[in-house]
């Protein structure tokens, strides 16, 4: 990053389901004297996403509204410029995310986004990344509840196991709530596409580098039974096994030769069964447009968990790696998933701006970019990292 810029955070989609709550966590929780403004494309809404905010803290009653579309190459550039770290809450990403992150890479600034979608990372590891790595920006993709639990909580586990041996790891996910709108949309537009998917994932498969004499891969499991953490497993098709190995890939201490499987964890067989035959049904609804227009329209996007349904609902990752003849058990553990994604989202933005990160550019992972300082952040912030066993 080069020059002096006005702007330390600029937080784009604030007025979305995900982008309010990391608004009212940075409200609640910025350091003093943050230099930070909202953006997005309608001027009324941000200006009520302000007075909100206002009431939590007085002084945020003058904050910086910038009016930007997502696709006005232009005033990207302009807003890139300005600001030290860009967050931006506007998906489906693969629809309406590059050119938010090309003014990021080609302007020098550092950028964090919620995204869950392997396509739309791959697409911009192949276009954008080599430019970053010149500018010196960092961009830094799912930094919600996708993927920082599971990523960090990772990250965490491979700590306390000696790195001279191969190392496996589970990760076993398991939350109760609800699901947002904006989700919703990404998710059934992301199983739309999987032909793309997979092309992007194969264009990226045959330029980027491996590690030097190391292996780090992602690693589909099979549904079975746990002894250790007492679930059934089904293996989970999100993007954090990819971010994880990705990490793994970056980082000497995962050893030399990492392997990681992700799950979700069901109490009972019938509920196992259910999810997979009910995650079966989604993905063959998504392939035909008038179905996923139906299934999109009773859910829009800005809509989300009622306050009620995320003060009750919780989320547990556990860890369970093997090295040798160590074996170690951890957790992460903390409140509703969405709220965890505005926190996970606003602590990723402040450590890149404001952390003594170790050196890095383009295209990046939280636990490559920020590790140590974020899992302070997010433990500060009340998230659990744990070590069970």
């Amino acid at each position: 990053m080069t020059g002096v810029r006005e702007l330390d955070i600029v937080l784009v989609g604030g007025t979305g389901f995900t982008g309010r709550l990391t608004a009212t966590y940075l409200a609640h929780h910025a350091p003093a004297g943050l230099r930070w403004a909202l953006a997005g494309r309608s001027l009324p809404k941000l200006e009520s996403l302000r007075a909100s905010l206002a009431e939590v803290e007085p002084g945020l009653a003058d904050l910086e509204l910038i009016r930007v579309d997502a696709h006005d190459a232009p005033a990207l550039a302009d807003l890139a410029q300005r600001t030290r770290v860009v967050i931006t809450a506007v998906g489906p990403y693969v629809e309406h995310g590059e050119p938010l992150l090309a003014a990021c890479a080609a302007a020098g600034t550092d950028y964090v986004d919620l995204t869950g979608e392997p396509e739309f990372v791959d697409r911009m590891y192949l276009a954008h990344h080599a430019t970053a790595v010149a500018s010196g920006a960092r961009l830094v993709h799912a930094c919600g509840f996708d993927s920082v639990p599971h990523d960090l909580g990772a990250y965490f586990a491979v700590q306390h196991l000696p790195d001279e041996f191969p190392i496996t790891l589970r990760g076993v996910a398991r939350a109760t709530g609800g699901m947002s709108g904006g989700t919703f949309h990404s998710l059934l537009n992301a199983m739309s596409r999987l032909g793309e998917m997979r092309a992007a994932a194969r264009a990226r498969a045959a330029v980027e580098p491996a590690p030097d004499g190391r292996r780090s891969v992602a690693v589909t499991g099979k549904p079975r039974r746990d002894p250790v953490v007492g679930y059934w497993l089904l293996p989970a098709p999100t993007i954090d096994p990819m971010i994880v190995a990705r990490s793994g890939a970056a980082l000497a201490s995962y050893g030399p030769d990492f392997r990681y499987s992700h799950y979700v964890g069901v109490k009972r067989v019938p509920v196992l069964v259910g999810a997979g035959l009910g995650l079966g049904a989604v993905v063959a609804a998504a392939q035909v447009r008038p179905l996923r227009n139906l299934l999109l329209s009773r859910m829009p996007p800005g809509t989300g968990p009622s306050d009620e349904t995320r003060a009750k609902a919780r989320f547990t990752v556990d860890f369970v790696g093997q090295a040798g003849e160590k074996q170690v058990h951890t957790r992460v553990a903390g409140v509703d998933p969405y709220d965890v994604s505005g926190i996970t989202l606003a602590e990723s933005a402040l450590s890149l701006a404001f952390d003594d990160n170790p050196r890095t550019a383009g295209q990046v992972t939280t636990a490559q970019a920020m590790g140590d300082n974020l899992i302070a952040r997010l433990q500060a912030a009340g998230l659990r990292f744990e070590v069970l066993h």
